[in-house]
């Protein structure tokens, strides 16, 4: 059995550190360096722990409550949806259910909020809860579209409030160890990425229905057109809908190409090319998101990155191989000397001994958090930035919104990622930012 410097064994030391069973699958040497560099432990008692509100009580609304519940204290919870605010107030009992958001704001008791409504609602609650002197926890995609990140970005600066976007993967020990590898030349010179991503749904037209009692529909639409209330719209599939979402580009595209921006030094910029077809139709009256596409990056180092929900045996020959993960949704990384595949769960590469060399002492290495939540709790304990910044998500979020304008517009784009706005090509740059249906605008906070 090892033994780390301290004297512990290292079954030992990941016991008493609480950190998952997964990272004993890990090389040694990253596993201590993790350990090192873990968070510290949650608080003991409730009287140690920040009082935090739930807006947007959805099952992932309610699935970071209460993964956040070691570190803070629930107090109240917001839904549009009656149902969804009081089954959150029964789960975490005592939390005060409300309506609005704008309510719970001005509550001077309640210092954090998490942010967990739909992503057309995310933009507008995270400017007024930072106005409002509150820190965040967003839910991604950080935003709906380019204009809204940089708006955020700048809220953050203006408010020195503490701002996490929920893009959890960076805290994944398997993904940080990815990015160190290829960072440090590992694989050798970076040439490719791919990103394979689920396919979306598919469907309609859909019925339109009677809005249930309970929800305040047009509170839910907010800045998107008006619509007719039906099912598919207002729970899950809401993300297949460009109205509110950018179907799985803007789902687990935003995981995954953040990893990708992460591993390639990119978290303030972005590519400086765009090109993105659609790989399969739309339903007429269905669901606007396209389900099926893909979408070329090229990045100002040369890097090309390969979003698709099929792997494409016409892509490179480079890019395809018949290994592991040819099957799933994740990421690899092609470089002159092998790849790495990483996924959630999973990390293969062509080249398993390239782990087990640790890094040297002057080795690039990427900031360290094993747990989302408890870097967000801690960064706002200490006032330092969190392993996902505003920046960061915003950034991302970009790269997703970029691909999805260029599917729509179904051509290649010129992007300039210091000004932000595309290159020379003024009918693009009308996607930056979208109209917004009044009153639920900028105006209302």
């Amino acid at each position: 059995m090892s033994v780390h410097r301290n004297g512990l064994s290292r079954r030992g030391l990941l016991k008493a550190a609480g950190i998952s069973a997964a990272m004993a699958s890990l090389p040694k040497w990253f596993v201590e360096e993790t350990l090192d560099a873990a968070e510290p432990k949650p608080p003991t008692t409730a009287n140690d722990k920040p009082n935090v509100a739930l807006i947007g009580c959805g099952g992932r609304g309610r699935a970071d409550a209460k993964e956040a519940l070691k570190f803070c204290n629930i107090v109240a919870v917001c839904d549009v949806n009656d149902p969804h605010a009081q089954g959150a107030a029964m789960q975490f009992y005592g939390a005060k259910p409300y309506k609005d958001f704008r309510k719970v704001l001005e509550r001077d008791d309640i210092p954090i909020i998490i942010n967990a409504t739909p992503d057309h609602w995310h933009t507008l609650v995270n400017l007024a809860a930072l106005k409002a002197e509150k820190d965040v926890y967003s839910e991604k995609p950080l935003t709906l579209t380019i204009d809204e990140g940089k708006r955020v970005v700048e809220a953050v600066k203006k408010s020195q409030r503490i701002l996490q976007t929920g893009t959890q993967q960076r805290s994944d020990p398997r993904f940080r160890l990815a990015v160190d590898l290829i960072r440090n030349n590992r694989i050798g010179k970076l040439s490719e990425v791919i990103v394979t991503l689920p396919a979306g749904a598919k469907g309609g037209p859909f019925k339109s229905l009677p809005v249930p009692s309970g929800l305040d529909w047009d509170f839910w639409l907010g800045q998107a057109p008006k619509s007719d209330y039906l099912v598919e719209r207002a729970d899950f599939r809401f993300r297949y809908w460009y109205d509110y979402s950018a179907g799985t580009m803007t789902d687990w595209g935003a995981h995954h190409n953040d990893i990708v921006q992460w591993a390639l030094g990119m978290d303030d910029s972005g590519p400086v090319a765009i090109e993105g077809k659609p790989t399969s139709e739309r339903t007429p009256g269905g669901y606007t998101a396209y389900s099926e596409y893909q979408i070329d990056y090229t990045y100002a180092n040369g890097v090309m990155s390969h979003v698709v929900t099929t792997l494409d045996d016409s892509l490179t020959g480079a890019q395809v191989h018949k290994g592991p993960g040819t099957h799933e949704h994740g990421i690899k990384f092609v470089g002159a000397d092998g790849w790495i595949w990483v996924t959630r769960g999973k990390f293969e590469s062509s080249r398993p001994e390239i782990m087990h060399e640790p890094l040297a002492d002057d080795a690039v290495r990427s900031d360290s958090s094993s747990d989302h939540k408890a870097n967000f709790f801690d960064c706002v304990r200490t006032r330092r930035q969190p392993i996902c910044t505003a920046e960061i998500g915003h950034r991302s979020a970009s790269v997703c919104h970029l691909g999805a304008i260029s599917t729509r517009l179904g051509r290649r784009l010129e992007w300039d990622p210091q000004k932000e706005q595309f290159i020379n090509d003024s009918e693009a740059d009308k996607w930056i930012a979208r109209e917004q249906r009044a009153p639920w605008s900028y105006e209302m906070i």
